[in-house]
């Protein structure tokens, strides 16, 4: 086994592109959470964008995109453009989706110069951790939709569906495996803020088993703040549940 790795956890708060996931690992990130799992989640937002988008649905902006999972399912009813900032992800997607356009982008401050009838940020948007964060993400989307079109922003929780969790998964691939376990915790509750840790466990051929640690800082805030925040900047907003119990917030863009 691969020893480089300290046995306690490091208390690291890495901007999202630096975090070992989405860059020297990018190239694992479809056995950890495999694309095939996203159709029935696009699905569910591909049917939301058409009940509140007013008029033609044919263009999406992505912000966040990574690994391209969601847009996989996306690609085949809409023109798609995905932005991320982690280089090695956009290299990802463009393998999972060669059709789209790729853009390099921080969601809080990128400006394309043109709008789309829809926008969706997924869980990306967990890495806002600041409400300041938050808002200038949900001002990106507004600023990119034409009038009447709509926003979609799917949170993995707010504060009041927030729970300490532990997960595990993985899968295999050709030549190569991964394994991971995640835990997710709130050491601070009087903050914006929760922890989840990854231990990552990489085999590749008849190779030791390489272990791999990564710390992800992610927002959480009440449904009251998203709902305020998508107000503030213009949007017309709206709170949904979905199949798997989470808030899924609609910003409507008003024609005037």
């Amino acid at each position: 086994m691969d020893g480089e790795e300290p046995a306690v956890a490091m208390s690291v708060h890495r901007p999202v592109d630096a975090l070992r996931m989405y860059d020297e690992l990018a190239d694992w990130f479809h056995l950890l959470t495999a694309p095939t799992e996203y159709a029935d989640e696009a699905a569910f937002i591909l049917d939301l964008l058409r009940t509140n988008v007013i008029g033609p649905l044919g263009t999406l902006l992505e912000l966040g995109s990574g690994g391209g999972n969601t847009a996989s399912h996306l690609r085949a009813h809409l023109r798609l453009t995905l932005t991320d900032v982690a280089p090695a992800m956009l290299d990802l997607s463009r393998t999972l989706n060669p059709d789209c356009e790729h853009l390099l982008g921080d969601m809080r401050s990128v400006r394309l110069g043109r709008t789309f009838d829809a926008v969706l940020i997924h869980d990306a948007v967990m890495y806002m951790t600041t409400e300041a964060d938050l808002r200038q993400a949900l001002a990106t989307a507004f600023v990119h939709l034409r009038p009447d079109g709509a926003a979609v922003i799917a949170p993995d929780c707010v504060r009041e569906t927030f729970k300490p969790t532990t997960d595990h998964g993985g899968h295999d691939g050709e030549g190569r495996a991964l394994r991971y376990v995640e835990w997710s915790y709130d050491p601070d509750p009087s903050d914006t803020s929760f922890l989840t840790d990854y231990a990552l466990l990489l085999r590749e051929g008849a190779d030791d088993v390489r272990v791999r640690y990564d710390r992800h800082v992610e927002g959480l805030f009440p449904r009251a703040t998203w709902l305020d925040l998508l107000g503030e900047v213009g949007f017309v907003p709206s709170v949904t549940v979905d199949e798997w119990e989470r808030d899924i917030f609609v910003g409507v863009r008003p024609s005037s």
